[in-house]
């Protein structure tokens, strides 16, 4: 059929409605070893999270860190004096985590300091205040900040991801389109409706999304709803395609693909002047757009070479230059944030694959190994990708560091998952405060 590649590429069902659960497959050959001591609560009552066992869970599911088990501690240290470092050698702990929350008012403030074993110095010590149903949030901050100070990378604990699932049979599906913190937890359902929802995508404000929706006589129309009002606008409905919305970096425009001319084509949407303007003109199919950080070109896949592959047009002058040469099938492309390279979904022996293709170098990268790989979207601090895939019979996301080394599963407790996109900002910023 004439959009038989849009509809491969775009129109896949999912199912579910639970918070994900993680499962690490393959971490780095040597994790840092560190140890979070349980936060001392100097109020009344019980919180309703336990910060410090989230913070373990971050570090644990990173890959990249092995943590200690409360029940091997020789001791539970509230300050710098009641720190033995001897008896933490004796656990080969090379990072100690150690803490206290107090109330503040209405609010929770949260104190915390990262002992260097090996050194026997102080890495971090920071207090950051939050309201008390903030509790995870503070406590992905905590990851966040001693994630970066050992590794040199940005934490991304705290921001999240939004995915779509379906319940019940084919014949009579509830689809949702669901917005989770990057651990799965909290999940919340910004839309649900009984026809397909596809291509959700995040503005950079981390504020409004985008998607694509059948709700309307099943025919297929853009929304942009604002998360915080949950207020929405239809945005396209013309006749034929309205698909694959993609937020500029400055948030004024959407690239998304139209086939009102009778082609698909990409087109840009001045969300300020509502206007459109189309970008490429041609026989085959144009689709899947996103942008370059620098909102100066646009990278997309197209056939008009007789098989899908990648191409990039440059908006000054809307010159067009294919990217991708190895293999005959290469699709949703997506640019790594300093723009150094892009991940796809690459077929190989009739499987498909996420990939990295090094711009610099012309080096193409497998970085998964399961066979049904897709939709792959990246973090926002560039170390890592969220993908949909099939396992055991189950379709569920997935995640993979951008060098191969780390990999995990987000299995949901009930059926399949699809469609996944990495949030572009944090879901709360705390500022450090004087203690």
């Amino acid at each position: 059929m004439r959009y038989s590649l849009i509809i491969f590429l775009s129109l896949i069902s999912t199912l579910s409605f639970a918070e994900l659960r993680i499962e690490v497959t393959k971490g780095v050959d040597k994790r840092v070893q560190v140890a979070v001591v349980p936060f001392e609560w100097r109020g009344k009552g019980r919180l309703t999270d336990n910060l410090s066992e989230i913070i373990d869970s971050d570090f644990r599911l990173s890959g990249r860190f092995e943590t200690t088990d409360v029940e091997q501690m020789l001791s539970f240290p509230r300050a710098a004096k009641e720190v033995f470092y001897r008896d933490w050698k004796l656990l080969k702990v090379e990072y100690l985590l150690i803490g206290h929350i107090k109330p503040e008012g209405e609010a929770l403030r949260v104190h915390y300091e990262l002992y260097n074993i090996p050194k026997q110095s102080i890495e971090v010590s920071e207090s950051v205040i939050g309201n008390r149903d903030e509790l995870r949030d503070l406590a992905h901050h905590v990851s966040d900040v001693v994630f970066e100070k050992l590794t040199g990378i940005e934490g991304a604990f705290s921001t999240r991801i939004m995915y779509v699932t379906a319940l019940g049979p084919l014949d009579n599906r509830i689809f949702r389109l669901n917005i989770a913190d990057a651990d799965g937890h909290r999940v919340s359902t910004v839309l649900e409706t009984k026809e397909p929802i596809l291509s959700a995508t995040w503005a950079p404000d981390g504020n409004r999304i985008a998607y694509v929706s059948f709700e309307r006589d099943s025919k297929p129309s853009i929304y942009v709803q604002d998360l915080s009002t949950h207020s929405r606008i239809e945005l396209t409905r013309f006749a034929g395609l309205n698909s694959a919305p993609a937020f500029s970096p400055d948030g004024k425009r959407l690239a998304l693909v139209l086939s009102k001319t009778g082609n698909p084509d990409i087109w840009i949407y001045d969300l300020e002047s509502r206007t459109l303007r189309q970008l490429t003109r041609h026989y085959g199919i144009d689709t899947e757009p996103s942008w370059s950080a620098d909102g100066q070109s646009i990278v997309f896949t197209s056939s008009r070479g007789g098989k899908p592959q990648i191409y990039k047009i440059r908006l000054r002058d809307l010159k067009i230059e294919r990217l991708t040469f190895e293999g005959d099938y290469n699709a949703r492309a997506r640019l790594l944030p300093d723009g150094s390279g892009l991940v796809m979904v690459h077929r190989r022996d009739g499987n498909f694959y996420i990939s990295l293709l090094d711009l610099r170098r012309g080096r193409l990268s497998i970085l998964t190994e399961t066979t049904l790989d897709e939709s792959p979207s990246i973090a926002p601090n560039g170390s890592m990708l969220i993908y949909a895939t099939q396992f055991r019979d189950q379709g569920i996301l997935a995640a993979v560091s951008i060098d191969g080394g780390i990999k995990f599963n987000l299995p949901s407790s009930v059926g399949d998952v699809r469609e996944p996109a990495w949030s572009p900002k944090k879901r709360k910023v705390f500022t450090p405060i004087s203690e």
